[in-house]
């Protein structure tokens, strides 16, 4: 029995929540994956996995066991890392966890160019919703994180700044009207994430060691269209259904294109920053460090909004 395989097999079936899952992820059959865990039990004198007919579940022994075999596959790829970095291209393949809106309007358009500069690294892109922490069973996690200081044992290099800002169709507009002010909003059809019953506008961009400036908080009644679906808010907007509040990176290509206009340009709503995170290790393989250059330097890794500035609509700065 090749124990590492089987070792790697176990702690796939876990992270796909089936052994089809892991099968098509190994590209093997199920019946492989299924006597790999099996011989892996068979060696151990343990059973790892309770099986039913709807779903897996850990032992307690099996819990302790996939703790320690991550650790253990993880040293091995360093090791393998150490060996054949000097010599190797960067090769192999990448797990990466990112929210939904920013693996679909960001990472997609940029993957040609990656795939371009370096053809033998494949890529697992999760994106299950929001992600506020690294998760050590991937190479990369994709952060959306709010002005607070990061917390947990990991390494994070910042791409960019994202605000948060209404838009709207030009034709939704021109029927409208275009708002001057937060509290003139009241008379137009919103488009909100459905847990929000407070919106508030901030005037003006602003830094960590500037003062606040003038804030506008609007309590909304049931929106037009209330949804935690950012794309939904996007498509929505984009047919003229009423004002939505977009990420910048989500806006960026309509607001380049004319298909969506920013509303009330010297306010936001608020921004958070995202980061590359990686599990802290010694020796961080090959294809890993790359792909995390290669965002780095496609975002621009500063603490400013790359998208808005694309687009022609930064936030002006407090004067």
């Amino acid at each position: 029995m090749d124990r590492l395989h089987s070792m790697r097999a176990f702690v796939r079936v876990i992270d796909a929540g089936s052994f089809a899952g892991a099968a098509r992820e190994m590209n093997q059959s199920p019946a492989v994956v299924t006597r790999l865990v099996a011989d892996l039990e068979e060696h151990l004198g343990a059973r790892l996995i309770n099986r039913t007919t709807r779903r897996l579940a850990l032992t307690d022994i099996g819990e302790a066991y996939l703790e320690r075999t991550r650790a253990i596959l993880t040293e091995v790829e360093e090791a393998e890392a150490l060996a054949s970095s000097a010599t190797s291209e960067p090769r192999g393949h990448l797990r990466v966890l990112a929210p939904p809106a920013f693996a679909v309007h960001q990472l997609a358009k940029h993957l040609p160019a990656f795939h371009e500069q370096y053809p033998k690294v494949t890529i697992e892109l999760a994106a299950p919703g929001p992600v506020e922490g690294m998760d050590e069973a991937f190479d990369v996690s994709i952060l959306s994180v709010a002005r607070r200081p990061l917390d947990g044992d990991f390494v994070a290099r910042r791409l960019a700044r994202s605000e948060v800002i209404a838009c709207a169709a030009p034709a939704y507009l021109d029927r409208r009207g275009r708002p001057q002010h937060p509290g003139e909003l009241n008379g137009h059809d919103a488009m909100l994430p459905s847990f929000l019953r407070e919106v508030s506008f901030v005037r003006g961009l602003f830094g960590d060691d500037e003062p606040g400036g003038e804030t506008v908080s609007i309590a909304t009644a049931r929106p037009l269209l209330g949804t935690t679906h950012i794309d939904l808010l996007y498509a929505a907007a984009l047919h003229g259904l009423g004002i939505a509040g977009l990420p910048s990176f989500v806006a960026e290509d309509a607001l380049r294109e004319g298909a969506l206009e920013r509303v009330l340009p010297e306010w936001r709503l608020f921004d958070a920053t995202l980061y590359a995170a990686m599990p802290t290790r010694k020796h961080v393989p090959a294809r890993t460090r790359v792909f995390v250059d290669f965002l780095v330097k496609a975002f621009g890794g500063e603490d400013r909004d790359p998208w808005l500035i694309a687009a022609g609509c930064e936030t002006a700065k407090r004067q």
